[in-house]
């Protein structure tokens, strides 16, 4: 028996054989061509292209009417890839310019867009370069004169004399969305699970690991060479592990894990029509974030009671042409109707100098030829509200947008990155003008819309008295205040092990715009991923939080902690930690806490 050690992205264990799927990779020939073969090599690439988009649209047209919105959104995502000029366009003026064949020309556009994509401070954002290659692999394939979405045969695995045929665990170098749509849908093939040697927890293949509700463990160095075909594996995706051949006793242990999580996924199904209130009675509000119109059909399918956070900039990224008015509209739109009345609190645009537009895109918006599409230091750069301010018809054309989707639904405006006082007053100053260009243009708009901001920066959590008299609600995004308080960057594997969401010091920013909310009668809701996060659901609870804003995966999870909580005893339990001086002394209160509730709710 070994263990190897990964990154749990979805919930969950798996028992069953290993198939290895072949290494996705291909050998890229390289050479030059003469003038005259410039339209056979262009036209190989149109081909490919062709064969691509067709396979993905007949993937699309084939996903089940209740399939998660996650489905058809990724495949649409690597549909519009594919269709960005930067990957579609690009290689064959390469081919014309450098005389060098389609695969050539095709690899070294897309090492230029990945640089792009991870150079981006966001890890949502830097792992879409994951989409962009797992795109050119399809295309590649193509080129190779094989179908794009072919995948192995899978052998019949072994199996004991006598026994059912076990379910089986993928294990490869890197699995794209479509291709895991390709294997969970094969007649006949029973998917209990994957593991992966690339890809992390904000991966689109993570993503629909977790909406699919399958157990993934992703970034497994060299696991392939691991394992052997047909081994009996156990994928612990909560604990980011993977048993290869266990003994009886591990086997056993696990099984039980494995009835006890279905009679416990059960359990949390039976909460979908409650009401979240906590022991004594005090209503919690249980919102969704989501990044594509097409989520919102999960977070209603988990009983969110709304959309705390829609965040915009997928809207924005990776395309040549910047959303126009309309467009924006639609898709802010779709959303609010989808809603039926229950509040969406729409993002501004979070983009700058880290999450980069293409050149195109940035020549739209007057940013001149050669400036520098990374900053030194991108994190504490232009970025959010500054770069909304620093071109102005960009967030007039979003805040337009914004507006006019207020009339079919409830929406509320959410400006994120603040840090001054006078950059409240100019957002506002830019919601005005918005609406008089609406009433100018005799478009429909909720002229109440209510505009709140983010508390991500310690300086806003410290001016708190100043942007409640202006505001009208606020949002903690724990992402980047824990950031930005402790001076890490989460991204960097050196120091990552220091960004820690129980830090004393993070804490007491929490805890202070939560009172300071209170007290001024604004609505506080967390919507970073420390409120999905149910180790610190009673804590939350305790320093006052009733709105709580998280991925539709996790609301069932903590609904059933609200639930199983008092307010008495979370305030207590909150008196406790707000005293602690280390996060290991805070850590141990809550578990200590969530084992007192746990067995209570077994009695």
């Amino acid at each position: 028996m070994k263990t190897l050690q990964g990154i749990g992205v979805s919930r969950g264990i798996a028992i069953g054989r290993v198939h290895r799927l072949a290494p996705s990779e291909l050998d890229i020939r390289q050479f030059q061509i003469e003038r005259k073969d410039v339209l056979h090599e262009v036209a190989r690439l149109n081909n490919a292209f062709s064969l691509v988009r067709a396979e993905l649209d007949a993937l699309r047209d084939g996903v089940a009417a209740d399939a998660p919105g996650e489905v058809r959104a990724f495949l649409d995502l690597h549909r519009m890839i594919l269709d960005d000029s930067m990957l579609c366009d690009a290689p064959r003026d390469l081919v014309r310019q450098k005389l060098i064949n389609a695969e050539w020309a095709l690899t070294i556009q897309l090492e230029q867009v990945c640089r792009q994509f991870e150079s981006i401070d966001d890890e949502y954002f830097r792992s879409r370069s994951e989409d962009v290659r797992q795109v050119v692999e399809r295309v590649l394939k193509a080129l190779a004169g094989g179908e794009a979405g072919t995948l192995p045969k899978l052998p019949a695995l072994r199996k004991p004399e006598g026994e059912a045929a076990d379910r089986v665990v993928l294990v490869a170098r890197d699995l794209a969305p479509a291709d895991m749509l390709h294997l969970k849908d094969r007649a006949g093939l029973d998917l209990a699970g994957f593991v992966t040697e690339l890809g992390g927890a904000t991966s689109h293949t993570a993503i629909l690991a977790r909406s699919l509700g399958v157990p993934a463990v992703l970034g497994l160095a060299d696991v392939r060479s691991a394992v052997e075909e047909g081994d009996l594996v156990i994928v612990d995706a909560d604990e980011g592990r993977l048993i290869v051949q266990p003994d009886a006793a591990e086997l056993d242990s696990y099984r039980q894990r494995v009835k006890a999580a279905a009679e416990a996924r059960a359990e949390l199904r039976k909460l979908k029509g409650k009401i979240a209130r906590t022991r004594d009675g005090i209503a919690i509000e249980l919102l969704a974030n989501i990044e594509l119109p097409g989520d919102a059909r999960e977070a209603l399918e988990a009983g969110a009671d709304g959309i705390g956070l829609f965040r915009t900039e997928f809207l924005f990224m990776n395309r040549d042409r910047l959303p126009d008015e309309d467009e924006q509209y639609e898709a802010y739109a779709k959303v609010a109707r989808a809603m039926k009345g229950k509040p969406v609190v729409i993002r501004t645009l979070d983009i700058g100098a880290d999450k980069v537009l293409n050149e195109v895109a940035r020549d739209s918006l007057g940013i001149a030829a050669g400036a520098p599409t990374v900053e030194s230091n991108p994190a504490l750069g232009l970025r959010a509200i500054r770069y909304c301010l620093a071109y102005p018809e960009l967030f007039l054309t979003q805040l337009r947008a914004i507006l006019r989707a207020s009339s079919v639904g409830t929406v509320r405006i959410l400006v994120p990155m603040l840090a001054h006082v006078h950059e409240i007053d100019s957002a506002l100053s830019f919601v005005a003008r918005a609406k008089e260009q609406l009433k100018e243009r005799k478009h429909k708009f909720d002229a109440r819309v209510p505009v709140g901001g983010m508390i991500e920066v310690p300086a806003a959590a410290l001016s708190l008295p100043a942007f409640v008299k202006r505001l009208k609600f606020l949002s903690i995004g724990t992402n980047d205040l824990i950031q930005y308080t402790l001076a890490i960057d989460r991204a960097d594997s050196s120091v990552s092990h220091l960004y820690d969401h129980l830090h004393p010091a993070v804490l007491q920013l929490i805890s202070r715009t939560i009172k300071t909310g209170e007290k001024s009668r604004l609505p506080v809701s967390v919507c970073g991923e420390m409120a999905g996060e149910t180790e610190v659901t009673e804590l939350l609870l305790g320093l006052g939080l009733k709105q709580f804003s998280m991925h539709p995966s996790q609301i069932l999870a903590v609904k059933q902690r609200v639930l199983a909580t008092s307010r008495r005893s979370a305030i207590q339990l909150a008196s406790r930690v707000m005293r602690a001086a280390d996060p290991m002394e805070i850590r141990k209160a809550l578990e200590r806490s969530a084992a007192r509730a746990d067995s209570q709710r077994a009695s």
